[in-house]
């Protein structure tokens, strides 16, 4: 007989490698309508990096803009552009969760929820920034249920 594992359990997230992959490729299609390059990452609800697709022609910087944005969405349940204006009334705030937390204000950043719970985040980042919004937008609905 195998000896059970001593470990704890994790548990078993909504949000998974390949939901995130289909989150990421989605929102990849939708920056070729507009004839760029991007990059994408996915993070589960507590903002832990679940999947990263880097754009062939991106900045390093990409991942950690991508990576902030899918934070933001996924910590505070909204797109990342519901926060431009609350970031320009108080900028120590805003700041201070960048610092601390990792997260980006920019357009980029969604939410990504299924059956009405949040599982997710996702962010864009390497376009224009209405088309990083776009992106990520597509990427979540593609997703979300």
């Amino acid at each position: 007989m195998a000896a059970s594992d001593p470990r704890a359990k994790v548990p078993v997230r909504a949000m998974n490698s390949e939901l995130a992959h289909r989150a990421a490729e989605a929102a990849q299609a939708k920056a070729r309508e507009f004839g760029q390059t991007i990059s994408v990452a996915v993070c589960d609800e507590s903002g832990n990096l679940v999947y990263f697709l880097r754009g062939d022609t991106c900045s390093f910087i990409t991942f950690e803009t991508a990576k902030g944005k899918a934070a933001l969405a996924a910590g505070f349940r909204r797109p990342t552009n519901d926060y431009l204006a609350a970031a320009r009334e108080n900028p120590a705030f805003w700041t201070g969760v960048g610092a601390q937390l990792g997260m980006i204000i920019g357009p980029g950043g969604y939410p990504i929820a299924r059956d009405g719970a949040l599982i997710g985040g996702i962010g864009c980042g390497g376009a224009l920034g209405e088309e990083d919004h776009l992106c990520a937008e597509a990427g979540a609905k593609a997703v979300s249920s």
